[in-house]
């Protein structure tokens, strides 16, 4: 899988969370290591959910892991904490920040 046919499949699945009750700023940056290697970032902004595929240098928190990591998180296969805590996804950031991650993954429609 290249970098743009998994990036337009996150940024579907991202796209489907319902952020209207997320009123802080959320930023978070994910780097892709292995097949599929890049960046793309996540923004929660006054209300509105922000899915692009560049670096965001003013990030809250920044996670690293393989594309397979970040699909199954989306994909609610696999638990944001349970991945960190087995060591498949690394958090560099704001951890507080990095637990709403579940919650915006929850709350897709």
């Amino acid at each position: 899988m290249t970098y743009a046919e998994f990036f337009a499949q996150i940024k579907g699945k991202f796209m489907e969370a319902d952020v209207s009750s997320i009123t802080e700023h959320l930023a978070y940056q994910f780097n892709i290591v292995g097949e599929a290697e890049g960046i793309f970032y996540v923004e929660v902004k006054e209300g509105k959910l922000y899915v692009e595929p560049y670096e965001y240098f003013d990030r809250d928190v920044m996670f690293t892991a393989k594309a397979e990591t970040f699909m199954k998180i989306a994909e609610k296969k696999l638990d944001p904490v349970m991945a960190f805590t087995m060591q498949k996804m690394k958090v560099e950031g704001n951890f507080d920040k990095a637990l709403k991650l579940k919650e915006l993954i929850d709350s897709r429609k």
